[in-house]
């Protein structure tokens, strides 16, 4: 199936690795120019040094502080003044610390706040122009399964990005006459940094090796595995293109079918 995602530009935060590197990934493939930023300057330079020469894609490399508004414009001046437009984008951050209540601040709060939420809404602000002038486009924040199951020890992730989904579905109503599709992507276990350093905590509070600490969790997962960047990667590429042109407001899990919950 053709994703008719040839030429479009597609902006992927967070993107030098993990996730965010499976949909850029994902999309060049698809033939798309892609335009990623991270905040550390050599890893992002060398992850679109990588997706161009392994895919052919036309990229751009950006520094972005997901914290930072002007970081954000300077992110989105730079793809359009390279590529001369934006059609889609992937909001994504790296996740806020682990812990329970007690465990943090108002000082802590205000920086989940800063890093998910706001992120999200900065993000979007800054692309909105660009779709509008353009007559369309589409938007994907790559959220987390605590939105549909709250897990213990990630409070502020809990808590920041179920707001970033009802965000989205918000607007997903608000932009659809303009043509702007506004979509979630949830990952379950994915094998990536964020989720072994989770299987490492986990591992040390439960007394056994970070080796049973995952056989453990594959164990709940029906699919008997960590999903792969790619597998989440390519979820996101449809999400993103013209296959899911009739797809909006809606929230797709890629978890191996581990989650219980009906909606």
């Amino acid at each position: 199936m053709d994703l008719g995602l040839q030429n479009k530009v597609i902006m992927v935060a967070a993107a030098s690795k993990g996730l965010g590197y499976g949909i850029a990934q994902a999309v060049a493939q698809e033939g798309a120019k892609v335009s990623i930023g991270s905040r550390t300057e050599a890893d992002i330079l060398a992850a679109a040094e990588t997706l161009q020469r392994e895919t052919g894609a036309e990229t751009l490399g950006s520094v972005l502080d997901a914290r930072d508004a002007a970081s954000i414009s300077r992110w989105v001046e730079a793809t359009v003044a390279k590529f001369g437009r934006v059609d889609g984008l992937v909001v994504n951050a790296g996740g806020p610390p682990s812990g329970g209540f007690d465990d943090f601040d108002d000082d802590a709060w205000q920086a989940a706040f800063e890093l998910t939420m706001m992120s999200s809404v900065r993000m979007i602000r800054a692309v909105l122009p660009h779709m509008r002038a353009q007559g369309g486009g589409s938007i994907l924040a790559v959220t987390s399964s605590s939105v549909k199951e709250p897990i213990d020890i990630l409070l502020l992730s809990n808590v920041m990005r179920s707001g970033v989904v009802s965000l989205l579905k918000s607007l997903s109503r608000e932009l659809a006459p303009e043509q702007i599709r506004v979509n979630n992507l949830v990952p379950g276990r994915i094998s990536t940094d964020r989720v072994k350093s989770l299987d490492a905590i986990g591992a040390k509070g439960a007394g056994r090796s970070v080796a049973e600490q995952q056989a453990l969790q594959e164990g709940q997962i029906p699919w008997g595995r960590y999903g792969t960047i790619e597998e989440f990667g390519k979820a996101g590429a449809f999400l993103l293109s013209d296959a899911a042109s009739y797809i909006t407001g809606e929230t797709l899990i890629v978890d191996g079918g581990s989650m219980k919950t009906v909606w």
